[in-house]
């Protein structure tokens, strides 16, 4: 009874590894090395697709599948397992009847009994998992060469971010980190800044031309090189001026005298073709000891701007008479906060159009000083004081104030409003009481736009600020990069802060329809932004021909003087209603 339950169970087990085997689609095979034929499985006759069932199989059926690429090695792996008597294993292709290429596994144990050397094994296909993996792989290395790409790109638009691209002199953004740098560096005794402006640069490049304008650049560049010590840090720091770094001079009329040297080998004549091109360069000097040198750049720019008030081609040094003038812009400053308090500050609107369609569909509001006394005044004459006294928030709100003013009494008229664009300074992102503020503000979503000044480094932007960005975003607040590419928003500042616009910066705008180099350059500056889904705003444009080639080039949206002016709330009105009435005889 025992026994015959023992076979039953035997058989109970034999029964269910078959079912497990034809399961897993494994075949399995034994292989009697004196005899020229090999036991086979019906999964095995499965895997061959022989079309047969017979155990026996000769050994030339296994030989004559395998592709002829892979024999040998299939031939090697058995030979080494007879002669070692150890484990066989051994992966092939099969070619089948059909012609169809197989990828099969195949392994087995020795057992040597009565001198016979017997081997059991098992073979299975895959097929499947040699193609994922050889796709994997071709994927792998795909996403490799990608990397790759991507990185180089990434350096070269970094070094771009960086550095001037006519005369490959570091620019704005470099200048300053490197000024900050020097300020933290334990050795340094004295530090001098020679700020040198080109004399009549304007006039060259109306007269002969923007390629004109550009060779006089690059040869000023290589000659302020060769001019100022080895150690020296050169920059160009905006259209046609340069900064020079010095650090540890011997005395101040040394670096005076070698200012003068360089200002007459800037006098030279520069050849554009068959043209001799004539320029000079007006140069401040500025100096400070120790870590006193926050200030060192505005002092070289306002010795600047006084050797070009007195003749230009000449050489200043930042000094005490000189500081009347800081003493002035003080005194503008106070009427500044007097005007601040009296609702002086008033907000223009300039157009910001679609490229293809040419309907609007934004605005940036700019402001401007009516000023009791003197009339209209420009931001060029207030921004920077703001600044300074710190007050720059203060005007940003209260613009912002009347902006929306503006904006709902244009409403009450009828008028569809687009999209409205307010600048916003470091100082106004920065504070904590922002979102608070606006929230007291009746701001709708998609309203408005907050536009980063290049004054914000957004690649060392505090926590503060980018909680504020979250803010103004989850409000319905777009945000965009103003100036982008005069070397104040690098990429990386791009990916962090994800604005919805980029506004690419005039000095770029201006010299594409003379400047092949400059077009490649804004081309790719656009394709940047497209493959960071961001809208590209270009300002500047200045002529039809500019506004064709920046729509041609990709740019989503167009503003500058060829669009419109600035121009006061009731004129804005104006422009509104009657680009509203186009748009409806143009649906009808």
């Amino acid at each position: 009874m025992n026994a015959a339950r023992s076979e039953q169970e035997f058989q109970n087990i034999l029964r269910r590894l078959g079912i497990a085997l034809d399961a897993s689609q494994i075949g399995v095979w034994e292989h009697d090395t004196q005899k020229d034929e090999v036991v086979w499985d019906l999964q095995m006759h499965r895997l061959y697709a022989t079309g047969k069932t017979k155990k026996r199989v000769k050994a030339e059926v296994w030989m004559n599948a395998i592709h002829p690429e892979d024999f040998a090695q299939a031939q090697a792996d058995f030979d080494r397992a007879i002669l070692t008597k150890d484990v066989y294993s051994s992966e092939y292709r099969i070619i089948l009847p059909d012609g169809e290429t197989r990828y099969l596994r195949s392994r087995a144990y020795c057992f040597e009994e009565d001198g016979h050397i017997t081997f059991i094994g098992a073979e299975w296909d895959v097929t499947a998992d040699v193609l994922l993996n050889r796709e994997l792989r071709r994927q792998k290395a795909i996403a490799e060469a990608r990397a790759v790409a991507l990185e180089a790109t990434t350096e070269r638009i970094e070094y771009a971010a960086e550095h001037d691209y006519l005369t490959g002199l570091p620019n704005r953004r470099f200048f300053d980190r490197r000024l900050a740098e020097l300020a933290g560096e334990p050795g340094l005794e004295k530090l001098a800044i020679l700020h040198i402006g080109l004399d009549r640069f304007k006039q060259i490049n109306d007269t002969a031309g923007h390629a004109a304008g550009d060779d006089v650049l690059k040869s000023c560049a290589r000659r302020i090189e060769a001019g100022v010590p080895k150690n020296s840090f050169i920059a160009r720091v905006s259209g046609d001026e340069f900064a020079v770094l010095i650090a540890n001079f011997t005395a101040l009329d040394d670096l005076k005298h070698r200012a003068e040297q360089l200002a007459q080998q800037l006098k030279q004549s520069v050849w554009h073709n068959d043209d001799v091109l004539r320029t000079g360069a007006s140069m401040g000097v500025a100096a400070a000891s120790g870590r006193n040198i926050a200030s060192l750049l505005a002092e070289s720019d306002i010795a600047l701007q006084r050797a070009k008030k007195l003749g230009r081609g000449r050489v200043e040094v930042f000094s005490a008479h000189l500081k009347a003038q800081l003493n002035n812009e003080q005194r503008v400053g106070r009427q500044l906060a007097h005007g601040l308090e009296k609702g002086e500050f008033i907000p223009y609107y300039q157009a910001q159009v679609d490229a293809r369609t040419r309907r609007i569909v934004g605005m940036e509001v700019l402001a401007r000083w009516r000023h009791p006394k003197r009339g209209m005044i420009l931001p060029g004459e207030f921004i920077t004081v703001a600044g300074s006294l710190g007050r720059l928030d203060d005007l940003d709100a209260a613009i912002l104030k009347a902006a929306l003013k503006d904006r709902q009494a244009w409403m009450r008229q009828g008028v569809q409003v687009p999209r409205i664009a307010v600048n916003v300074s470091a100082a106004r992102l920065s504070d904590p009481l922002l979102m608070d503020q606006l929230k007291h503000l009746d701001i709708q979503p998609d309203m408005l736009s907050f536009e980063l000044l290049e004054t914000i480094f957004l690649d060392d932007s505090e926590d503060e600020v980018f909680s504020n960005v979250a803010g103004l975003k989850a409000m319905g607040i777009d945000i965009e990069i103003d100036d982008f590419g005069s070397g104040h928003a690098s990429i990386i500042g791009l990916v962090k802060l994800k604005p919805r616009r980029m506004k690419i910066d005039r000095q770029l705008v201006m010299p594409t329809t003379t400047s092949r180099e400059q077009t490649r350059l804004l081309r790719s500056i656009i394709d940047i932004a497209k493959a960071l889904h961001i809208e590209v705003i270009a300002e500047g444009v200045e002529t039809l021909e500019h506004a064709k080639l920046l729509t041609r080039l990709g740019c989503d949206i167009l503003q500058g003087y060829a669009i419109a002016y600035p121009v006061p709330a009731d004129d804005m009105l104006a422009r509104l209603m009657q680009d509203q009435e186009q748009s409806l005889v143009a649906q009808s």
